[in-house]
């Protein structure tokens, strides 16, 4: 009995300072998409995309600082970031077509982390967590994004190794936490049957 699990009421809370920000970030979106494209202020996008990152680093450090962390942060933080990255590389196309590789790549990863991670989590009920080579891709997404909204007229080779980098790093992410997910999944599907 003394070594039963006890539930982690802070894990279950919903209503905390970070997710509050992470719907924040989420409200930026149409500001976004209206300044960089209906408005072609993108000296104002860049800011508000800024603005953006800069809440999803202070929410993650009120987070771990406070002992803040939810389930359902874990949940809307990534959702908040992965929304904010696909408008805005989207909202690039319309100038920079080649910014479909980086878009696709990052569909294609969110797609089969959504689905490997519900199916760890209805096995386990581990929500996994964010892992450091996919911080090092959202830093790259960034810092490529940001180049080419103030930089308007970036030269063309120096805009294709950006993207190419960035693609390469969003896909050995991918990967990585693909076999992350799967590993989780034979682990917990192993003890499941231990105990039958």
């Amino acid at each position: 009995m003394g070594n039963q699990k006890q539930p982690n009421v802070q894990e279950n809370r919903i209503v905390t300072i970070p997710n509050m920000l992470s719907l924040f970030r989420i409200c930026l979106i149409p500001f976004i998409i209206c300044l960089y494209v209906v408005k072609q202020n993108y000296f104002s996008a860049g800011c508000v995309l800024i603005l953006s990152g800069l809440t999803d680093i202070i929410d993650g450090f009120i987070a771990r600082k406070f002992h803040m962390i939810s389930n359902l942060g874990k949940i809307l933080d990534p959702i908040a970031d992965k929304l904010t990255q696909a408008v805005m590389l989207i909202c690039l196309m319309v100038r920079f077509p080649y910014m479909l590789f980086p878009f696709a790549l990052m569909v294609c990863k969110e797609v089969s982390m959504t689905i490997t991670g519900i199916l760890v989590i209805r096995q386990s009920g581990i929500v996994p967590g964010a892992v450091w080579h996919g911080k090092i891709a959202t830093v790259l997404l960034y810092a490529m994004m940001l180049l080419h909204i103030f930089w308007s007229e970036i030269p063309a080779s120096l805009s294709g190794v950006l993207i190419v980098v960035t693609s390469i790093m969003i896909g050995l992410s991918f990967a990585l936490y693909l076999i992350r997910n799967i590993q989780l999944l034979r682990k917990n599907g192993g003890e499941h049957k231990r105990t039958l």
